[in-house]
């Protein structure tokens, strides 16, 4: 397929029917020029077969090797793309609605005929265990990068983040959390927030449990000093800490208090944009 705009990677193993529902959810698309790259590691669950009897679609491309965890296979998955950008759709996770991908192209355009680079694209993301939007932060800065950078299933990365080297997959946690940082400040990738909702997020993801959790945070740590300098890793840190972040973060996984704490949160990036 010549020419094709997006690559949308789904990587898997053994998902069952949230990969179906994936798919679904990207051949629902209005806009078509994409390709579906499906990077399987070798699931034994029969879902690939599934898959493959339920749509029969040129766009879909099916690609079973196996890997070393996640980053690794999305690793995989990017070599085999073909699209302008790339991005990235775990199984389970969904596109908001069928308009996302028409949204996001007259972003592009726009951003485009302004004679600007269009390196990172990113918009917003609804959390369907919480039952709430989550907003991104309308800038890329320091502080944003020390706090929370866009998920993955938001962020449209040109292909050209990824010619020179791809995810560090021994940041088993955090590898998407360190090729954006790399994107911002090896790269000097020019970044855009557009205000639409992106995905689905299926939440319980693999850097949710216990353990992995713990690993985020040391992984966090080693690749903010990396960026930033321990300096300024420092002093973010406290200010984290003074803010009461442990508190914010735990209403913000609340359910019921989800909701309010991100309307709150939306509220002050709108000031803060005016104000800029």
């Amino acid at each position: 397929m010549n020419n094709v705009f997006y690559s949308i990677i789904v990587v898997c193993l053994n998902a069952g029917e949230r990969l179906h529902d994936t798919i679904e959810s990207i051949l629902q698309q209005k806009y078509s020029n994409y390709e579906i790259i499906v990077k399987d590691g070798g699931s034994s669950d029969g879902s690939v077969e599934e898959l493959q009897a339920a749509f029969q679609d040129e766009r879909m491309h099916i690609h079973i090797r196996k890997d070393n965890g996640i980053y690794d296979a999305m690793n995989q998955a990017v070599q085999l793309a073909q699209g302008e950008y790339d991005l990235f759709l775990n199984a389970g996770d969904s596109f908001y609605d069928e308009t996302v991908l028409d949204k996001i192209t007259e972003e592009i355009e726009r951003i485009k005929n302004e004679n600007k680079k269009a390196d990172v694209i990113y918009g917003n993301l609804y959390h369907k265990a919480l039952d709430t939007i989550i907003y991104a932060a309308p800038e890329i800065n320091d502080f944003t990068c020390y706090r929370n950078v866009p998920c993955h299933q938001t962020c449209f990365y040109h292909r050209s983040m990824f010619e020179t080297r791809g995810y560090k997959p021994e940041y088993n946690v955090r590898a998407d959390y360190e090729h954006f940082l790399w994107c911002f400040y090896e790269k000097k990738a020019k970044i855009w927030y557009v205000p639409v909702i992106v995905a689905s997020y299926e939440g319980g993801g693999y850097s949710e449990t216990k353990e992995n959790k713990k690993r985020s945070a040391r992984q966090h740590r080693e690749i903010v000093v990396r960026y930033m300098g321990r300096k300024k890793a420092d002093k973010y840190r406290w200010i984290m800490l003074l803010t009461l972040a442990p508190l914010r973060s735990a209403i913000a996984d609340n359910k019921y208090l989800s909701g309010i704490y991100n309307g709150l949160k939306t509220a002050i990036y709108k000031v803060m944009k005016k104000g800029s």
